[in-house]
């Protein structure tokens, strides 16, 4: 009786160890991290060349969530997210200063464009930044992405230098939607819009809306990248999340970053920030 019990405890225990154990020539589930980021990155095809490429060479899976910067920083704070890569510096300080963020790193950056229809005469005559939001202000429609990204943030902060009410503009409309769809609503309403430039670019074959308005500094767009701080968030996956920014902060990748259908545009939709500089 004593060798048929022990047999049977033998027999569970082997039985346990197997529901336990992965099936046999079955890998264990890979690593794998949240990327929260801003539309910009999804809409322009960006990160359909860089994540697939991290995740073959560091075998980390990726899941992009492609929200506005707002909502990227939100994710960060409640520990929904293990990176972020986003586009708007002063509300990013808030969550560096909170200690949510952490490892901070400048990978890239491009320029905001004032777009509009292709008939438009009063807001390219504008000399400076201002005079722009002034004109499309007395005589223009405006479609607005309303969601608290950085290009929303940058908005806001245009009419402000400005001296323009938000409350004053009738014609005035916000989306509450990405880039790609604010800047369709604007092309069917013949309308003017903040966007990046590398959406713009990105989107200008089924897009009637031109330049109106570019170059002005204060239009420079950052991108950053950062952690979710592991210690204050302990879900958070930093190690990994530390791995993808040294991924983006590589040579190669900064390369790749600078080349990203620069043939297609004639010109480079975003510019790497990390590359090393060479000696003069």
């Amino acid at each position: 009786m004593r060798r048929y019990a022990g047999a049977l405890l033998n027999a569970a225990l082997l039985a346990a160890m197997a529901m336990l154990a992965p099936p046999q020539g079955e890998a264990q589930a890979r690593p794998s991290i949240i990327l929260a980021t801003t539309t910009s990155t999804q809409d322009s095809g960006l990160l359909d060349v860089l994540v697939p490429r991290f995740e073959r060479e560091q075998e980390i899976d990726v899941k992009v969530i492609a929200v506005g910067t707002g909502a990227a920083l939100r994710m960060a704070a409640t520990g929904n997210a293990d990176a972020v890569l986003v586009h708007a510096p002063e509300s990013e300080r808030r969550y560096v200063e909170s200690g949510d963020l952490v490892d901070g790193r400048l990978i890239m950056h491009n320029d905001f464009v004032i777009v509009g229809p292709p008939g438009d005469t009063a807001v390219r005559k504008a000399g400076a930044i201002g005079d722009v939001m002034r004109a499309i202000a007395e005589r223009g429609a405006f479609i607005s992405r309303g969601d608290e990204s950085g290009t929303h943030t940058k908005e806001l902060e245009l009419w402000a230098r400005a001296g323009i009410n938000l409350k004053s503009l009738e014609r005035r409309e916000e989306t509450g939607q990405g880039m790609g769809a604010t800047l369709s609503v604007a092309d069917q309403k013949r309308a003017y819009a903040l966007t990046d430039r590398a959406t713009y670019l990105a989107l200008r074959k089924r897009l009637q809306l031109v330049i109106v308005f570019e170059g002005d500094p204060i239009l420079r767009n950052l991108y950053h990248a950062y952690a979710v701080n592991g210690v204050k968030h302990p879900g958070a996956k930093a190690a990994q999340a530390r791995a993808f920014i040294a991924f983006l902060l590589s040579p190669a990748i900064q390369r790749a970053i600078a080349d990203f259908r620069r043939e297609e545009f004639g010109q480079s939709l975003f510019i790497p920030d990390a590359l090393p500089q060479p000696r003069r």
